[in-house]
């Protein structure tokens, strides 16, 4: 009797263990296909840079204009009225002379101050009487030999000459001359007088 419930007894165990089998290899395969539908993450594409417009193009810069320093204008002068010397000779016009004498430092042609004052007034006024020409005078004082003095008193003469030119005096309304120590306008050998001597005089000769 014994042997026979042997025989017919149900295998439980062998069937149990076939199911965790087949549920093992059912979740594996779920694992695998959820795990081959998944998309991979792709890092975000980086925006496109935007256009620039393209720079302007610079206009070339004008050329510099031909710049010329403007000769400055010679002042305008206070004329004396002109009947005054449409009744006179020119010996009457260089007797009481508009035009004003210009003084040197001893054994100079140097222009100071008041030497540059004065021939400035004197091209105002050849400006304003167009007509007229002039001769300018060199003279000296008595020292010195009197062929130094002559070529003294010519240099004094052409430097006062030069800036009545460059003040826009006509050079061909000018002549120089030179008298060295002949023709004094204070004759004495004092300093005072000395002074006085050395100069350059102008004298119109013509109108």
């Amino acid at each position: 009797m014994t042997r026979v419930l042997s025989k017919t007894r149900r295998p439980g165990g062998q069937h149990r263990r076939r199911l965790r089998v087949d549920r093992l290899l059912a979740v594996a395969l779920a694992v695998a296909l959820g795990a081959s539908c998944v998309r991979p993450t792709l890092p975000p594409s980086r925006p496109p840079e935007p256009v620039r417009p393209p720079a302007p193009a610079e206009e070339p810069s004008p050329a510099p204009a031909d710049v010329r320093r403007p000769t400055p204008p010679v002042p305008p002068a206070t004329p004396l009225p002109e009947d005054d010397f449409a009744s006179q000779s020119l010996e009457e016009i260089n007797r009481n002379s508009p035009l004003q004498p210009v003084f040197f430092d001893y054994d100079s042609t140097d222009l100071d101050v008041n030497a540059r004052a004065a021939i400035e007034a004197n091209a105002a006024l050849l400006a304003w009487y167009a007509n007229w020409s002039v001769t300018v005078e060199g003279h000296c004082d008595s020292r010195g030999t009197p062929e130094y003095n002559l070529a003294l008193g010519e240099q004094r003469a052409v430097a006062v000459r030069n800036v009545l030119v460059s003040l826009g005096v006509e050079a061909s309304r000018i002549r120089t001359i030179s008298y060295g120590e002949e023709f004094p306008f204070a004759p004495s050998d004092a300093p005072e007088a000395w002074a006085q001597n050395r100069r350059a005089h102008f004298v119109v000769t013509a109108r």
